[in-house]
């Protein structure tokens, strides 16, 4: 009987491969429930929840379901919530005038979630899209064709103090205005709340992959089209060194965690985060890559368990510290088996 052939050999990788619990203890990157950040959408009344079509799965959540969601959440392991709201149309306003009413929505919404799970970190959105009739995240100049920049972060600056006072842990200015780190830091710490932190939207790219989240809170068509133009202040998905140099500003202007948005088709962009910065670094998956997988998954062409799990591990193996998804109660279930 002729020897098997067998190929000299010092390394074989393979080793390493051969059982399950070999793979599991060279295992480099792990995901836990801890690590997820879950979105939620708030509404007004006391209706059902409000079933999203392009998100599967998501609602929209009075505030008593929104708390009862919250307890759900934090029993799975789940530490965060990022709350935002959906006004009816007739509060919307060119200038976003509701974001700073003392008895907002979203005010009540965190007042009701701190009270009832107070060691929840519940962090809010800081910026105006919710809020304004034409969609866009501040208000606009005199001649309506762009976001007056210093205008809407004096806006910016005291929305973050009435969310502060509501008693959240992170304000999370996403509107990528300039200078509007250090404007909130310094509104926060004349106000008092020296101990609440700021999420940055740091790295916000100008993506086709908000669209269902727009249908969430209403924006998408606020200004008469369903692709709302926002390439004045989110950044050029064709550009990478930009992305440091917002970085670098936000860091340096106070914020205690950056944030790349989207996550999945910018894993280099975290990495290049990742490796620029000591602050913990926060990555959004957002509803476009969860609402694709969805739809390839209804149309039996991938499997949604394993197709979910692969991509926020991609996300945390770039160099997220945290990662927000709209998948973060299924992992979290899927985890603790």
């Amino acid at each position: 009987m002729p020897t098997p052939f067998q190929l000299d050999l010092t390394h074989r990788p393979r080793r390493l491969r051969r059982t399950a619990s070999l793979r599991a203890l060279v295992e480099e990157t792990v995901l836990r429930p801890q690590d997820f950040i879950a979105p939620l959408f708030v509404v007004e009344g006391k209706g059902a929840p409000e079933a999203i079509g392009s998100m599967p799965g998501v609602f929209r959540l009075n505030i008593a379901d929104l708390v009862k969601e919250c307890r759900a959440l934090w029993k799975l392991g789940v530490p965060a919530v990022a709350l935002f709201p959906k006004l009816d149309a007739r509060f919307k306003d060119e200038e976003g005038t509701a974001a700073l009413h003392e008895d907002a929505l979203i005010l009540r919404a965190v007042r009701a979630v701190k009270k009832a799970v107070p060691e929840l970190v519940v962090l809010t959105d800081i910026a105006l899209d919710p809020y304004t009739s034409h969609g866009h995240d501040g208000v606009l100049t005199a001649d309506g064709r762009d976001v007056a920049n210093d205008r809407t972060v004096e806006i910016l600056m005291k929305m973050a103090v009435l969310h502060a006072r509501a008693g959240v842990d992170l304000v999370a200015p996403s509107d990528m205005m300039d200078g509007r780190i250090g404007a909130i830091r310094r509104a926060l710490d004349a106000a008092g709340h020296t101990q609440t932190g700021i999420m940055a939207y740091s790295v916000k790219y100008v993506s086709a992959f908000y669209g269902p989240f727009r249908d969430a809170v209403g924006s998408a068509s606020a200004a008469g089209t369903h692709l709302l133009g926002k390439g004045t202040y989110q950044l050029n998905p064709a550009n990478r060194r930009e992305a440091l140099t917002e970085l670098a500003l936000d860091v340096g202007e106070g914020a205690d965690i950056v944030m790349v948005k989207p996550a999945g088709p910018y894993l280099d962009i975290i990495r290049d985060v990742r490796e620029a910065t000591q602050k913990p670094v926060a990555a959004y998956q957002v509803s476009g890559e969860f609402a694709q997988l969805h739809a390839a998954a209804q149309l039996g062409w991938l499997d949604l368990a394993r197709c979910r799990h692969e991509s926020l591990l991609a996300i945390k193996r770039a160099g997220a510290d945290m990662i927000l998804t709209y998948f973060a109660k299924d992992m979290a279930k899927e985890l603790n088996r």
